[in-house]
């Protein structure tokens, strides 16, 4: 096996959360939350302690202002969890600060990445964005560790769907899409599964005229 695990949501969900860290089999796992797409805002960090505290040691590790050694906080955890936001800011951000090696050099070794929205585009060497408008646009510079290409919000966001099919139509490299409430679960490079903590969201392979729903196992809902 090449890599570790990947969790791609589409949208923000709790079960799905809990799914990622338990992939790590450590009773209280090591979570690094980059929030970098957010601009590293507090009211997102501080819901990310509110989501995972309770079951994992959390720490953010912040790029904006004075970074603390954040490639090395990368490398001592056992999950990294990214938000969603500006999908291109933060990879340039990334790039700058080495933290696209820092990633893909823990998932090399093992670790559990995930992340909805902004934090499921960049494991993929393409994706569909608002990062440059509400129109949506492709980008073509994701971190590249799945190949294809990714599109989240499927059912969450109205152009979604539509400007993704068109793109793979018109020649943009065809990939996933997930639903709000569903996630893609990659062992190294392969799709392992599709989870779902909703009723009807799942994944999709989307190819030039072609969108094929996959099958979804449904997760424990939050209690």
């Amino acid at each position: 096996m090449v890599g570790g695990h990947i969790v791609a949501m589409g949208g923000l969900s709790e079960p799905i959360l809990s799914f990622a860290l338990a992939l790590t089999a450590s009773d209280r796992p090591r979570v690094a939350v980059l929030p970098t797409a957010g601009g590293d805002d507090d009211w997102g960090i501080a819901r990310m302690y509110e989501l995972l505290s309770a079951h994992a040691d959390v720490e953010a590790v912040r790029l904006f202002g004075v970074p603390e050694r954040p490639c090395d906080r990368i490398a001592a955890a056992d999950a990294v969890v990214v938000p969603g936001g500006n999908t291109a800011n933060m990879l340039a951000i990334w790039r700058v600060h080495g933290v696209d090696a820092a990633l893909e050099s823990a998932w090399r070794g093992g670790a559990v990445l995930a992340g909805w929205s902004a934090g499921a585009n960049c494991w993929f060497e393409c994706s569909v964005t608002d990062s440059f408008g509400q129109d949506l646009a492709p980008l073509h510079d994701g971190l590249g560790l799945l190949p294809g290409s990714f599109c989240p919000h499927y059912d969450g966001e109205e152009l979604r769907r539509p400007r993704y099919r068109a793109l793979v139509d018109e020649g943009f490299p065809p990939g996933h899409a997930a639903d709000d409430d569903a996630a893609l679960h990659f062992v190294g490079t392969e799709l392992r599964e599709v989870v779902s903590a909703r009723a009807g969201a799942t994944g999709y392979r989307v190819e030039p005229d072609t969108e094929l729903p996959l099958d979804a196992r449904s997760l424990p809902t939050a209690s």
